[in-house]
């Protein structure tokens, strides 16, 4: 597939590729883990089935408590340290899990673990987006959502050979590949932040220079930058009511006897099958088309899944539905780090994709909870009620990735004209999408 992008896959930076590896082991790590939590909690940690949903809540928590305060610490310290520490801490984390017991050891466990999950996925992102160019961005993101929807189908198929042993076995799995992926970045990854800095600094030294010296504020990009606040507004408003396919799906189908509880996870396999199938082609055939028409396509597809849905709890409703819904995130996925980095001054990129990463937690953990509550007042409630929030987020969505691809235009224009009327060769890229020098 890299071919299909690249005139050679040598030619493609070596940091991205890396990315892509490391996002296929979370990818992984997450499909492994998942799908057998619960199981292992109720039946071989000794964890009461009421407080599962809790512990979850803990894994989120230290992702929505972290990702503020330290998620823009890969623009201070640099980007491969903090992607060693990370997955190695992650991998650590679901390691420790095969020795926990009890509700308090596993809730600090967790904790501690998305905590280090909370710098990991923003900061492979940033890393792709220092070496490639600001137009290979969509197609190098859009390959992100394909290498971790590949691990996302592995992880669970190995799980499922491994819980024939032992449930807690599954957390080896994860936890190993991650620290392996650690090790490899340890070894084979450079460090990127100077490449993404040299983009465009003339344009941000005033800036650059004044967030050193605010300190912690400047790890707060949400709360400083209103573009950027709007966008992940509206980027948590479609992905909450998206979420609610994935949350509620497994207790509307089991409820309504459609499906088991293994036939769930075959269903949601198919779907990350189909986004590593067809995320790509899709990307091709898209990207020329504006912020607003892709936004819109994926508002139409979540609105059909929920109509189908709202009608039926058949096999082919649901299906139909998880299909939709991979094609949503197909459109949509990549277009917001792309938003993101454009909004993001070259000094901050990390604090940006971090506060992105803030919306996803939310969604994590507010789409299930807003989701199973609407079910309990009535099994089609969510469906019916998705139907005009996405309609909405979907325009607002579009309308600020579009404001955000304008104003990074904008800018890219005013640097060039700077950098020839002071007789100084803007930075530029190369056809395969990597940082050229002068």
């Amino acid at each position: 597939m890299i071919n299909t992008l690249f005139p050679s896959w040598r030619a493609a930076p070596r940091p991205a590729l890396l990315g892509l590896l490391l996002f296929f082991c979370a990818g992984f790590a997450d499909g492994a883990l998942v799908p057998f939590f619960p199981l292992w909690a109720s039946s071989e940690a000794g964890i009461p089935v009421g407080a599962i949903g809790l512990l979850f809540g803990c894994y989120a928590g230290g992702e929505l408590l972290a990702a503020p305060l330290i998620g823009g610490i890969a623009d201070r310290v640099g980007r491969r340290p903090v992607l060693i520490v990370s997955s190695l801490g992650v991998g650590a984390g679901f390691l420790a899990l095969f020795f926990v017991h009890g509700v308090v050891a596993a809730a600090i466990v967790l904790l501690l673990t998305g905590i280090c999950e909370s710098v990991l996925h923003p900061t492979i992102l940033t890393v792709i987006a220092d070496v490639t160019a600001p137009s290979a961005h969509p197609r190098w993101f859009s390959l992100a959502h394909v290498s971790s929807s590949a691990g996302q189908i592995l992880g669970p198929a190995c799980g499922a050979l491994l819980a024939l042993a032992s449930l807690r076995s599954v957390f080896l799995a994860g936890g190993t590949m991650l620290v392996l992926g650690g090790i490899v970045m340890l070894f084979a990854l450079n460090e990127t932040i100077g490449i993404g800095r040299a983009i465009d600094d003339d344009r941000h030294d005033g800036e650059a220079d004044e967030e050193e010296e605010e300190g912690l504020s400047a790890l707060l990009p949400a709360f400083r930058d209103g573009r950027l606040a709007k966008l992940l507004l509206w980027v948590v408003l479609f992905e909450v009511a998206g979420n609610w396919i994935e949350a509620v799906i497994p207790l509307y189908a089991h409820d309504a006897g459609t499906l088991t509880a293994s036939g769930v996870g075959a269903l949601f396999a198919y779907a990350a099958a189909l986004m590593v199938g067809l995320q790509m082609l899709v990307s091709r055939m898209v990207e020329a088309r504006s912020a607003l028409w892709l936004t819109v396509g994926a508002g139409l597809a979540t609105i059909l899944a929920f109509a189908l849905l709202a009608a039926s709890s058949a096999m082919l409703a649901l299906i139909g539905a998880v299909s939709l819904c991979s094609i949503a995130q197909m459109l949509v996925g990549p277009l917001v780090p792309t938003a993101v980095n454009a909004l993001a001054p070259p000094a901050r990129r990390a604090s940006y994709m971090a506060a992105s990463s803030v919306a996803v937690d939310l969604k994590d953990s507010l789409g299930p909870s807003i989701g199973t509550a609407l079910y309990a007042l009535a099994p089609r409630l969510p469906w019916i009620a998705g139907i005009p929030l996405v309609a909405i987020a979907s325009l607002g969505l579009g309308a600020a990735i579009g404001r955000a691809r304008r104003s990074a235009s904008e800018s890219r224009q005013d640097s060039n004209a700077e950098a020839i009327d002071s007789e100084q060769p803007p930075v530029a890229w190369s056809p395969d999408g990597a940082v050229e020098q002068g």
